[in-house]
């Protein structure tokens, strides 16, 4: 009986506060372009924590909502041809950290495991510390783009790989090569 309480009581005290499925929606269809927002595919959370389908959407993008045990609001909207490889990078971060998830990634993609587009795709990624589900808005929100073009080159792209303001080249000549785009943060 002792342990069955004491289960109980870990299992709440651990408990996700998951925001319900039309709030999670709202929130991670934000970084899309207005009017793609509403047909775009989302996945987000249940009460444990899992990740799915909220809404399957009828465009070409997939939004994925806040993650619930993760500090702060981050949510991203990307095209569909890359879900396999974002799906892969969520699966690898359970045993893979940092640079090396990324390196196991791109060595699938090489050997034709996860499928990646050849031409550029584009991913939204919006951050910030609190959603308001009744005004729709994030607090200190910061919008940065991201543009897959898998295996450029500074060569390829007449882009940088220093990060900067300006757009620059990421993991050049990888499967993960993209733009990085992020604009200057504004100041308080």
């Amino acid at each position: 009986m002792k342990l069955t309480a004491s289960l109980l009581l870990t299992s709440a005290l651990f408990a996700l506060d998951v925001p319900p499925k039309e709030e999670q929606i709202a929130a991670a269809v934000l970084p899309a372009p207005k009017e793609r927002r509403a047909a775009a595919t989302v996945l987000g959370y249940n009460a444990k924590g899992e990740l799915g389908t909220l809404r399957q959407g009828t465009n070409d993008l997939v939004c994925l909502g806040d993650d619930p045990a993760v500090k702060g609001i981050n949510v991203a909207c990307y095209h569909k041809d890359l879900e396999p490889f974002m799906a892969r990078g969520r699966e690898l971060a359970i045993q893979y950290k940092g640079q090396a998830r990324h390196e196991q990634r791109w060595k699938e993609v090489d050997e034709g495991k996860v499928k990646m587009p050849r031409e550029p795709r584009m991913l939204y990624v919006l951050t910030g510390t609190s959603f308001d589900a009744v005004k729709g808005e994030l607090a200190d929100s910061y919008l940065r783009w991201v543009v897959y073009t898998p295996y450029a080159t500074p060569e390829s792209t007449g882009l940088p790989t220093t990060a900067s303001s300006a757009p620059w080249l990421m993991y050049p000549g990888t499967a993960g090569a993209h733009i990085m785009i992020s604009p200057p943060k504004e100041k308080k």
